[in-house]
């Protein structure tokens, strides 16, 4: 009966496996029949086991079946889907690496780049330094000449103060 039944019914499964599942659904139907006559012989009832309950098996267990193969195909499909995702990031993440070692390559070379002018300036302000000392010296030793100078004009100064009375009195008998 189960191979009459389930030979139309798509089973995703080698032959072989197919006809151990209709080979199982009897040996199931047989089993009950057992249990009804070891119901009847322990309780004294009578339970009967009849084609229309055994179809009931059958049109469950297809049930039960395609449910299953819809959830398992769904799951597959999600599987699908994320392994296609993680291929493509994987691609991502081969051309980011790529992209990554030439960006290094580039860093270093603007470093090393960097480096040799933070050397050229660091060079060009100690010379600059050496210049604004230099300078520093040569105003100070200037400055110090003034200083002598104004020492000198303001006791040259005092000197002629001192002597403009007298100049007066020459300038006032000439003339």
């Amino acid at each position: 009966v189960a191979q009459h039944f389930l030979v139309s019914y798509h089973i995703e499964c080698t032959d072989e496996v197919k006809q151990s599942v209709v080979n199982t659904m009897g040996t199931f139907q047989d089993i009950v029949a057992e249990k009804c006559v070891e119901y009847f012989e322990r309780y004294r009832r009578r339970t009967f086991v009849t084609p229309k309950s055994y179809l009931s098996f059958i049109e469950g267990y297809k049930a039960i079946y395609k449910e299953k193969f819809a959830n398992v195909g769904s799951l597959s499909e999600r599987m699908r889907t994320g392994l296609a995702k993680l291929m493509e990031a994987e691609v991502s993440v081969n051309q980011l690496s790529k992209e990554l070692v030439m960006k290094e390559k580039d860093l270093a070379v603007a470093s090393k780049k960097a480096d040799e002018v933070l050397l050229e300036v660091t060079m060009k302000a100690q010379a600059a330094e050496k210049v604004k000392m230099q300078v520093q010296k040569v105003k100070d030793k200037a400055q110090a000449i003034v200083d002598d100078i104004a020492i000198d004009k303001a006791a040259a100064e005092e000197k002629l103060e001192a002597a403009r009375p007298a100049l007066e009195e020459a300038e006032a008998a000439l003339q």
